[in-house]
């Protein structure tokens, strides 16, 4: 951690140095060095020789030793500035948020907090962090370390610090005090003052509330944060971990799965029980590591893959239990459920990802800001502030999230049986989807922000080595619709042909797997399109509407099919948890084949009447490498790195 700055404010007398006591808390939020700087020019000789995460701060701050502590341990990004609320004093940078970042630093006229005096500097980032610090400490040698100075003079050293690095293009996010006590003081009085709010705040009752998120949905809010807290601290105190507290959700849904698929009125309802009681210690297990600021890119990546991981499984035990019961279908609708809530997950990480780009740009966002789009943006965001209101809790569980979803086939198995369960499902899903995708279509036109040139776009489309030996076409989105309308219309030929007694023709898989060929096209050109960021999930569609094609056709087992699709959705879910927690590609990803080869090698074996054989073998293979790619990415690599730190030279 380095300090910059002298006090702004002496301290009372025969009380400890300002220094010396933020120095001794930063030492107890976790810096491992704690080194203080008279300048900013000192600050980037400190700071040029550092090689991880850098805590800087100025010593005008007096706050809880867990408002350090959070910002030092904070998982939303590599670098992180602490944002108040307070009314900005001389010398103090005011700051403008959306989405969580830092957009712009200076201007007042939309400033939506103002600069806390402390940030964490990633290690990518500190380059610009030397770079900023020399410049500020050439261009105003004079300008005071703290604040202090008149109103309109000179910012103080922290405060040029952080605006440097937010004119060099840094992404920044932001770091909210919520209960606990954080301000900057500028005489012995303020500084008295503040010493004595933080002293009035019980800081572990704070930290333990604010494991809980701030914005949840309705019935994650009402139905489990109002107890999980307890579950925490209990969790907390005989040292169970967050990844531990995973694994027995886990558990808990599989043993759900497995009585909802057993069916029987006292199985049901104990079904339904273990899944809520699921939710909760899935609810619990990001508490837990809110609480005891245990958090890890693994920690992270393995939450989202245990989460769908979960809700499929419980899918299947469904579409057991109702195929048991006697109803036909009742594997169709797990299919149906899983590879709805799929795309519609994959939507919702690209629209988040879109925004999070518009947030960083926002010149580039243009239209007419009274036309539909800006319209219902502004709606939005009306209503996202309106906390706590009816319109409020409507917008957020008419979307139909996980607290919902689980709460509703819970109450649905317990109450009526698996069919009823899947089915309530699939219409609130299905209406959710349509409510979300044409709203957001809507905002997406209006502000016109490409999100998929940003990324490794192949990658993230999930091509294979096949892409490169087509030709390119353009419209990137209307290929991959007209490939997953082809799909959908081979499976519907399928169904009807097969119920009916007879045989796919051979051209109908060979006309499909065409349009899927000429979604991959789509590839090699660039996706800066409005409406760009649906060609992950309408490509995801393509895929498992093929592959259940070929298994129906081929008159595969219902539960074959089942488990290639969940295999294939656990690989892209590798991808969009990677994307979210800013992690590289999987090391095996090139052995997968790509969307296109998978499919086109289900085309040949449908064709050559062994689709059954195809599924089993290509869908062992995926998982084979599923499991090895985590195994190299988050055990062996990471090994090798650490050796690697640690070899001489």
């Amino acid at each position: 951690m380095l300090a910059a700055g002298p006090a702004a404010g002496g301290a009372t007398e025969g009380a400890e140095p300002p220094a010396d006591r933020l120095a001794a808390q930063w030492r107890r939020a976790g810096a491992e060095q704690v080194r203080v700087a008279a300048d900013l020019g000192e600050l980037a000789d400190l700071v040029n020789g550092a090689t991880g995460p850098v805590l800087v701060s100025g010593v005008d701050l007096v706050a809880h030793t867990a408002v350090l502590r959070h910002l030092a341990t904070s998982p939303v990004g590599p670098t992180v500035a602490l944002v108040l609320t307070d009314p900005p004093a001389a010398g103090q940078a005011v700051v403008r948020e959306e989405r969580g970042q830092v957009v712009a630093v200076g201007d007042a006229a939309d400033a939506t907090g103002v600069f806390g005096g402390a940030l964490r500097v990633g290690a990518a980032d500190l380059p610009a962090l030397v770079d900023a610090a020399r410049a500020a400490s050439a261009t105003d040698p004079a300008a005071p370390a703290a604040s202090g100075v008149e109103p309109g003079g000179p910012l103080a050293a922290v405060d040029r610090l952080v605006a440097g690095l937010a004119a060099r293009g840094t992404l920044i996010f932001a770091h909210r005090v919520r209960l606990l006590v954080a301000h900057r003081v500028g005489d012995a009085a303020g500084r008295a003052a503040a010493e004595a709010e933080v002293a009035a705040v019980d800081e572990d009752r704070a930290e333990l509330k604010l494991s809980v998120k701030e914005r949840d949905d309705f019935f994650t809010t009402f139905f489990v944060s109002t107890w999980s807290p307890y579950v925490t601290k209990a969790a907390a105190r005989i040292g169970i971990g967050p990844t531990g507290v995973t694994m027995v959700s886990v558990a808990f849904a599989v043993a759900a799965a497995v009585l909802f698929g057993v069916g029987g009125r006292p199985a049901l309802v104990a079904g339904a029980v273990l899944l809520y009681l699921g939710f909760v210690l899935d609810c619990v297990d990001g508490q837990l590591a809110r609480y005891t600021r245990h958090f890890s890119a693994w920690g992270g990546w393995l939450d989202t893959m245990a989460d769908r991981f979960k809700e499929y499984v419980v899918y299947a035990g469904l579409g057991f239990g109702a195929t048991h019961a006697g109803f036909r279908y009742g594997w169709a609708l797990a299919l149906a459920a899983m590879t709805l809530q799929t795309v519609r997950h994959m939507t919702d990480t690209w629209y988040g990802a879109l925004h999070d780009e518009a947030a960083r740009r926002p010149k580039v966002v243009t239209g007419d800001a009274g036309g539909i789009g800006g319209k219902l943006n502004a709606a939005s965001t009306r209503v996202q502030a309106d906390t706590g209101s009816v319109s409020y809790w409507l917008k957020r569980t008419v979307v139909f999230p996980i607290g919902e979803r689980w709460a509703l086939i819970a109450l649905a198995a317990a109450l009526f049986g698996p069919l009823v369960a899947l089915c309530a499902v699939l219409v609130w899903g299905t209406l959710a989807f349509a409510y979300t995708g044409a709203l957001r279509t809507l905002r997406a036109r209006w502000m016109r922000v490409p999100v998929l040139t940003t990324v490794d776009t192949g990658l993230h489309r999930d091509d294979g080595p096949l892409v490169r030996t087509l030709p390119p076409a353009r419209g990137p989105l209307l290929l991959a619709v007209l490939g997953a309308l082809g799909a959908a219309g081979m499976l519907v030929w399928a169904l009807r042909t097969v119920h009916g007694g007879g045989d796919l023709p051979i051209w109908a898989p060979v006309l499909a797997l065409v349009l899927l060929l000429g979604a991959a096209q789509g590839a090699r050109t660039p996706h800066a399109g409005a409406l760009d960021w649906l060609v992950p999930a309408a490509l995801r569609a393509a895929e498992y509407l093929f592959a259940i094609a070929v298994g129906v056709a081929g008159r595969a087992p219902a539960w074959l099919i089942f488990g290639y699709v969940l295999v294939l959705t656990l690989h892209h879910y590798d991808l969009t948890a990677r994307l979210e927690k800013r992690q590289s590609a999987p090391p095996l990803h090139v052995a997968t084949l790509g969307w296109e080869g998978r499919s086109a090698v289900l085309a040949i074996a449908l064709i050559a009447g062994i689709a059954s054989i195809a599924l089993a073998t290509l869908g062992a293979y995926l998982l084979v490498i599923f499991v090895v790619s985590v195994v190299l990415a988050w055990v062996v690599l990471p090994a090798r790195a650490r050796g690697g730190v640690r070899s001489p030279g």
